[in-house]
């Protein structure tokens, strides 16, 4: 989102674009709380993040997320909290992620997560 927000190119620029014209883009609580915590962001795109839904944190979500998080840290792999529960979100939601952080490649490997990561030209998510 970040990207798309910045301009930037690229295939999930493209598909966040596509999903906000056809009003099917959702964010995960993780995702806007992350995004309207910026001090510098704009009251305008503010205004615009806020029009976009937010999924809702079903019933066992905290186990689930727990106990996803577990298998990660079994495993050896990254496990951020934030990415956890936004990796939960998604599939709870079965709904894929499109990103930007290589990190939640590890997420498929444990779960039936979909995941679309475009490489960041510039190195950061």
């Amino acid at each position: 989102m970040i990207a798309f927000l910045e301009g930037e190119q690229g295939k999930d620029v493209d598909l966040v674009d596509q999903a906000l014209q056809d009003q099917v883009g959702v964010f995960s609580p993780v995702v806007i709380t992350e995004l309207l915590s910026d001090p510098k962001l704009p009251r305008s795109v503010r205004e615009i993040l806020l029009e976009i839904p937010v999924l809702p944190i079903m019933q066992g979500f905290w186990e689930r997320a727990g106990l996803l998080r577990a298998k990660l840290v079994r495993r050896n792999h990254k496990a951020k909290l934030a990415d956890t529960l936004i990796a939960q979100t998604c599939l709870d939601h079965q709904i894929p992620l499109v990103t930007r952080d290589n990190d939640f490649t590890h997420f498929t490997k444990v779960s039936a997560l979909k995941v679309y990561v475009e490489p960041s030209p510039t190195g950061r998510h």
